[in-house]
Parts: structure tokens; C-alpha cells; sequence
């Protein structure tokens, strides 16, 4: 055996001694050996040095917390680990590029004006209509997705579709409700 053999070996077992025995030592070892090279790859990947300090302290506690998801036959450690930090890494991306919140103000609102509030009920009720128009396994992803506020990967494991079946459901749902909502205006 070589000794890249021998090290992917002891990662897996150092997983596997996590998983079954929540051993801190095994625990330790991996975030000595991992924690570096993660932040490194991250920042290589393009995050900065506070956003990659975040991400890799995400993985490494995903990686305590869901031991018990690692499939040796599936993917070496190494590989479990950096998928991990790839998908933290876009997930916070993500959270950096949605806009903020408007600020809440108290006290009461002034009310809405009559044809505001007509022109909306008119375009939920178009909106209502052009759900109930989709094909049934479209529709189903969209009540998922908006109404039940599931994430595409929640959907999945409901579902059982993989998840590049319910993205495209989703997108073409998308475009027909858009194409749908442009044409009664």
C-alpha cells in the first residue's frame, strides 16, 4: 500500500470513529489536516480571508454533525470535504448578494390606495389561474418551492427526482407563468 493510501484509509476511519464514538481526538486530527487547506482552497477559489475563515469553520462543523452521512464508497474524505466548503462557499455568496431588508418602521402605515390595492387582488387572482393552468408535476414543484418555502434539495428528497429534474420543472413552470402573467396585461 502507498502511504496515500494508508492516509485516505486513516481519514476514513478518523470519520468513522466521529460518527460512531463522537471521538474528539479523531475529530481534532481531521480539522488540523483539513481546516488549513479548505481556507486555502477557498480563498484560492476567490472568497476573502473572512468570508473563507467562515466557510471552513462551517465545514468543519459539518463535518462533526453529519459524520454519519459519509459513504467511503462514494467519495475519499478529502473529496467529502471539499464538496462541503464548494457548497458553503456558494451558499454564502448567495446570502452576500441578496439585498438587505428594508427597515421596519413603526407605527401605522398610511392606507393603500383603492386602484393599488384592486390592480394587486386583479394580478393574484391571474397569478392563481396560471398556477392552476401548469401540467401537475410543475405545479407541484411551485407550490413546493414558493408556497411551501422548500429548498430545491428539500424538494429532491421528498420527491425523489434529482434535483437537475426539479430545476428545470421549476424554470419552465417560470417562464410559463411569466409568459402567462405579460400576456393578460
Amino acid at each position: 500500500m502507498t502511504d496515500a493510501t494508508d492516509a485516505r484509509s486513516a481519514w476514513v476511519t478518523h470519520v468513522l470513529r466521529i460518527r460512531d464514538t463522537r471521538d474528539q481526538s479523531a475529530f481534532a486530527e481531521l480539522f488540523q489536516y483539513f481546516a488549513p487547506r479548505v481556507k486555502s482552497f477557498l480563498m484560492r477559489s476567490g472568497a476573502d480571508a473572512t468570508l473563507a475563515e467562515e466557510c471552513t469553520q462551517e465545514v468543519m462543523a459539518t463535518l462533526w454533525h453529519k459524520a454519519h452521512m459519509f459513504d467511503p464508497s462514494r467519495a475519499s474524505v478529502a473529496t467529502w470535504v471539499f464538496t462541503i466548503a464548494r457548497n458553503r462557499k456558494i451558499d454564502a455568496l448567495r446570502k452576500q448578494r441578496r439585498p438587505e431588508p428594508e427597515e421596519l418602521t413603526w407605527g401605522p402605515e398610511a392606507e393603500p390606495d383603492p386602484l393599488d390595492v384592486l390592480a394587486l387582488q386583479q394580478e393574484s387572482t391571474q397569478l392563481v389561474e396560471a398556477i392552476a393552468a401548469l401540467p401537475e408535476k410543475q405545479r407541484d414543484l411551485i407550490k413546493r418551492a414558493y408556497f411551501g418555502d422548500l429548498s430545491h434539495a428539500e424538494i429532491a428528497e421528498q420527491t425523489g427526482l434529482p434535483l437537475g429534474t426539479i430545476k428545470s420543472r421549476i424554470r419552465l413552470a417560470l417562464e410559463r407563468l411569466r409568459h402567462e402573467m405579460k400576456r393578460k396585461t
